[in-house]
């Protein structure tokens, strides 16, 4: 953990993984933690923004990394302002693809109505675009792709609902 010598109130967090499924469930859980104890966000985003990490990893290790390679998680934590993620896979997994490419699928997925077929291929959108106020695309020198997504914190605070008016729901059964 680092905290940044310009901001003090900026914590940065970088984690190295092999390319394998077993290290999501400890990834799953630092997220968890950490967003629980560092950010003030209600308990539904933090778990809406552990889905968002575990979607994004899972990419990463499904489509951008060969097994044997690693993946790079940085977590970015502005107090009271925002929460970042990077994922970063190494391309040299079985989707060859660029930043302009996945941004262009991204894009084309979000427009309402459109139909996905099957039960893949809906985690970018409906996951990660859907729970992030901000998402980045980004090629990397060595090879490989970045995807940044950001959530500021006010606005996930603002966003909790009012109150339920509970009103009492009766059922009759007839005898």
């Amino acid at each position: 953990m680092e905290q940044n010598p310009t901001n003090p109130e900026q914590t940065k967090i970088t984690i190295t993984l092999p390319t394998n499924a077993y290290f999501m469930s400890g990834i799953r859980d630092f997220t968890l933690n950490m967003i629980k104890t560092t950010t003030n966000f209600p308990e539904r985003w933090a778990f809406r923004f552990q889905s968002v990490v575990d979607e994004l990893c899972n990419n990463a290790i499904e489509y951008g990394s060969k097994p044997g390679s690693e993946i790079k998680i940085t977590f970015i934590y502005s107090k009271d302002d925002y929460l970042e993620i990077t994922v970063e896979d190494t391309g040299t997994g079985k989707n060859k693809i660029d930043a302009k490419e996945l941004q262009k699928v991204y894009e084309d997925r979000k427009v309402p109505g459109y139909v996905f077929s099957g039960l893949r291929g809906r985690g970018l959108v409906k996951i990660v675009g859907e729970w992030s106020d901000e998402i980045k695309f980004v090629d990397r020198s060595e090879g490989g792709l970045a995807v940044t997504v950001r959530k500021y914190l006010k606005d996930a605070r603002q966003a909790q609902p009012s109150p339920i008016n509970k009103t009492e729901n009766t059922l009759i059964l007839n005898q």
